[in-house]
């Protein structure tokens, strides 16, 4: 198994809230580097970066991509 990016956020909050949408769809996920944003300020100077399965990845994109 591994881990594929799905996206990058500027702040914690962002990735938590495209993280909920993947929790309605079953989707699991990991937040990564989020922080690390914390340490430098939330400046979005460090990405947080949102990771899915490979197998998920197309789903998850899809998931996102719904308002």
């Amino acid at each position: 198994m591994s881990l594929a990016e799905l996206a990058r956020f500027g702040t914690k909050v962002e990735a938590d809230l495209a993280g909920h949408k993947l929790d309605a769809e079953g989707i699991d996920h990991v937040i990564l580097d989020g922080g690390m944003n914390n340490v430098f300020g939330g400046a979005g100077l460090i990405a947080v970066r949102l990771m899915v399965l490979e197998e998920d990845l197309t789903r998850a994109r899809e998931a996102l991509s719904r308002s």
